[in-house]
């Protein structure tokens, strides 16, 4: 089992939703108005209130044989709008 997460903007929240899809993802969880601080800075206190350039946070849980069709739905996207995703292995408890 793997574990993908991503860190993107929330306005492009429904691209990546779709992309993943149609890759096929059995569920995903969203956590919206995630702040924090990375390479570009961090989220001030204007933008946190206003929703200006708050970022989402996808976790999914799947199959490796998923990853494929994943990267190849997700790397443009994330490459054209910016974001950060990570692959990590899973293990249920």
């Amino acid at each position: 089992m793997k574990r993908l997460e991503l860190i993107l903007s929330e306005r492009e929240l429904d691209a990546v939703i779709q992309a993943m899809e149609i890759a096929g993802v059995p569920g995903y969880s969203v956590v919206r108005h995630v702040t924090g601080k990375g390479p570009h800075g961090s989220v001030s206190e204007g933008m946190e209130f206003s929703g200006l350039g708050a970022n989402a946070h996808v976790i999914v849980f799947c199959e490796a044989d998923l990853l494929d069709a994943l990267r190849a739905a997700l790397r443009p996207l994330l490459t054209y709008y910016g974001g950060v995703a990570y692959v990590t292995d899973a293990e249920a408890l």
